[in-house]
């Protein structure tokens, strides 16, 4: 016969059962979420991977990772990373150039993302030669010579490098907008080299682009705003790619792009390391890449060497300064500033 104190014990333990039992059903459930999410990343970077090795087996084209010394230091703590982005253009039997070189800022806590683009003309201070072009340090000694040049000439401090070429930044494109990327192509692009490597022929008007016209909008220079324009054309389309990351379809396939463009990519970054950065980006999205340009805005003046051919002569101080500020500058901040500056032009 039940006692009135064997059933309240029975009471006070049933509540106990039960918020046991949820809680266990809760790991469960999140134990088997995290699997299939990470079998899901893994089984996406696999077919992005594979997706390009068959590409690579059925052309010419090589892959750009290679042995590359490059003795940078590590970030500290939580301190922004800087990457340095070079674009490589890799013709076979042929030294690497580069037309396209970047610093890219993320600050993962603040979900911060900036990039500044350095015009391969300009005149810089070569560490071991003389000065010329800052694409020459990169054609004198790759990755790491450039890095010195830019820690010489602009007292930045860069944490990892990425190496792509062209092939990479095509698979970028159609891997993360796979049904093209919208673009408001001011005026016709038009141009053709003499080995027929190059053809751009791109019509006025909003256009939808695939890797392939991708890689010629950010290329031609054919016009008169020359690197200028071009450099601004590449701004504007890491910014429409970061768009189209960020959309629920786009979150899905940063495993698979990874995998897709390992094979394109020199980088000191491991894919643990990529991994990581990709999953904070998602967890923290960036709202606007900030972008700024080398040289600014009355920070140069065109000028010609026999042994460089035409450059951009460098203001130092005001080029220097205006870097500094930029990657020491919250996002938010730096908006509200140009948008100051703007309106101070308009009015």
């Amino acid at each position: 016969m039940d006692t009135r104190s064997s059933r309240k014990k029975r009471q006070t333990n049933t509540p106990k059962k039960k918020r046991r039992r949820i809680f266990m059903m809760f790991l469960v459930t999140f134990s088997m979420l995290f699997l299939v999410s990470a079998g899901y990343a893994m089984i996406q970077y696999e077919s992005g991977r594979s997706n390009t090795e068959v590409k690579l087996s059925n052309n010419e084209t090589k892959p750009t990772n290679t042995e590359t010394s490059f003795k940078a230091k590590a970030p500290e703590n939580n301190e922004p990373i800087n990457v340095l982005l070079i674009g490589v253009d890799t013709d076979e039997g042929e030294a690497a150039r580069t037309d396209t070189i970047m610093i890219a800022q993320y600050d993962a806590q603040n979900g911060d993302a900036k990039i500044a683009s350095i015009m391969r003309d300009s005149y810089v201070e070569i560490p071991g030669y003389s000065n010329n072009k800052i694409n020459a340090s990169f054609f004198f000694g790759g990755p790491e010579l450039l890095r010195q040049t830019i820690e010489k000439n602009f007292e930045m401090d860069i944490h990892y490098y990425a190496m792509v070429n062209f092939e990479g930044f095509v698979e970028v494109v159609d891997t993360v907008a796979p049904n093209g990327i919208e673009i408001d192509i001011k005026n016709r692009m038009y141009y053709r080299d003499g080995s027929g490597r190059t053809n751009i022929d791109l019509q006025p008007g909003l256009q939808t682009l695939d890797g392939e016209e991708a890689l010629g909008y950010v290329r031609f220079r054919n016009d008169s705003h020359n690197d200028f324009g071009r450099v601004g054309r590449q701004q504007e389309v890491l910014n429409i790619l970061k768009d189209e990351l960020l959309t629920l379809s786009g979150v899905t396939r940063v495993p698979k792009l990874i995998g897709a463009v390992e094979p394109f990519i020199d980088t000191n970054l491991n894919t643990t390391r990529m991994l990581s950065i990709g999953r904070d980006f998602l967890l923290n999205p960036v709202d606007d890449i900030q972008t700024l340009r080398i040289p600014v805005e009355n920070g140069y003046s065109d000028k010609s060497y026999s042994h460089a051919g035409a450059v951009l002569e460098l203001d130092f101080e005001k080029n220097r300064d205006a870097l500094q500020l930029f990657f020491s500058t919250k996002s938010g901040a730096l908006a509200s500033e140009n948008k100051d500056n703007e309106d101070d032009k308009e009015s």
